[in-house]
């Protein structure tokens, strides 16, 4: 059997592992999204996965303000603001104004932030299926600790960047 200390070491060196393998498997996923968005004749998309999240929450939200998205994406408001002026300044997203409310702006998806929304959902949604398939091979026991694991690592990542690691 093997020791508590030579078991965590194990772990750890797989977790850095599956960082590696994760980081290589985003890079190809950000092709594929360019892949299919050329396929599609989107011509333009963002660069950045956050920005493309960002019109994700505005999909899903519209209308939705800078407080609001930072919130759900639990995000800076200054960094929501630089990618929602930089979406703005690309065609993906529009400001608008509530009736009610002259002072604060909202965003919405102009028609080539709606098509880049409908692809990242339709790939996201295959992502999921795969992902929820591959965990079928576990009990439920075993997808508790994972999902606990998950949640306390999450938590602890989260606090080391609020604290500066």
């Amino acid at each position: 059997m093997e020791s508590a200390d030579r078991l965590k070491q194990l772990l750890h060196d797989q977790y850095i592992r599956f960082l590696h393998v994760h980081e290589a498997y985003m890079d190809i996923e950000i092709e594929q999204l360019l892949d299919i968005a050329e396929r599609r004749a989107i011509t333009r998309l963002p660069r950045n996965i956050t920005a493309i999240h960002v019109i994700d929450c505005i999909g899903r939200n519209e209308p939705i303000n800078s407080t609001a998205i930072a919130e759900v994406m639990d995000l800076s408001k200054a960094s929501i603001t630089k990618i929602g002026s930089k979406l703005l300044e690309e065609g993906f997203v529009e400001r608008t104004q509530m009736n009610d409310n002259k002072k604060e702006s909202y965003f919405r998806l102009t028609p080539q932030g709606k098509q880049l929304f409908d692809l990242h959902t339709q790939l996201h949604h295959v992502e999921a299926e795969r992902f929820c398939g591959f965990l079928d091979k576990y009990t439920d026991g075993e997808l508790k600790v994972i999902r606990n694991f998950l949640q306390d690592y999450s938590m602890e990542l989260e606090r080391k960047l609020t604290e500066g690691v």
